[in-house]
């Protein structure tokens, strides 16, 4: 008797780690290229749908809307929003955003471990001259006018965590003060191994 309730624990067992091995197997994951987040407009980007189902039933989404359906598994942007996709048997990715603003806080669009190195980038619209730049970490200033138009992060620590954003001038002749929108930034610690969402 009691070896039959071994046995069925065991069964019980084997059944859900099939369940959860389905589960993660029916994860979609979206790429970008070039692999920074928000993706702007102005670059060539390129997005790529990855999961279960065959190359031929990739269904995109743009602003939570079908875009096109049973499309190919690559997708070159022309347009500014928020993509996602599915295959065959799998759930929607999690969200890229393409944006046209005109100035863009770019993070590497990768997870960030602590001791990595990490470049911030403040991007015109449509690379347009950028001058006076200011980032700021939450409410804090980080670096003042005439520094260029990249913050180094190196080596990450955890309390990198947080939102981000950019100001300065943009424009030829004319310039006109612009602040982006902010970003989050997460790091991670690289003892978490099963935190990894960026």
């Amino acid at each position: 008797m009691a070896g039959d309730t071994g046995m069925a624990g065991k069964v019980a067992l084997l059944l859900w780690a099939q369940i959860l091995s389905l589960t993660v197997a029916q994860t979609t994951h979206l790429y970008v290229e070039p692999p920074w987040r928000p993706a702007v407009l102005w670059d060539r980007v390129t997005l790529t749908c990855q999961g279960l189902g065959t190359a031929g039933a990739t269904t995109w989404y743009r602003d939570g809307q079908r875009w096109e359906q049973k499309g190919s598994y690559s997708l070159t942007v022309t347009q500014k929003g928020t993509y996602t996709c599915d295959r065959s048997g799998t759930e929607q990715s999690p969200p890229v955003s393409v944006s046209d603003e005109w100035l863009v806080l770019q993070v590497p669009a990768r997870v960030l471990l602590e001791g990595d190195t990490v470049t911030l980038r403040c991007r015109s619209w449509w690379n347009k001259t950028l001058t006076s730049v200011y980032f700021n970490h939450e409410e804090k200033y980080l670096k003042g006018p005439k520094d260029g138009t990249e913050l180094s992060l190196s080596p990450l620590q955890l309390s990198h965590s947080g939102h981000y954003r950019c100001q300065g001038y943009v424009g030829y002749g004319v310039s006109v003060w612009r602040k982006s929108e902010w970003v989050r930034v997460k790091v991670h610690s690289e003892c978490r191994d099963g935190d990894r969402e960026a």
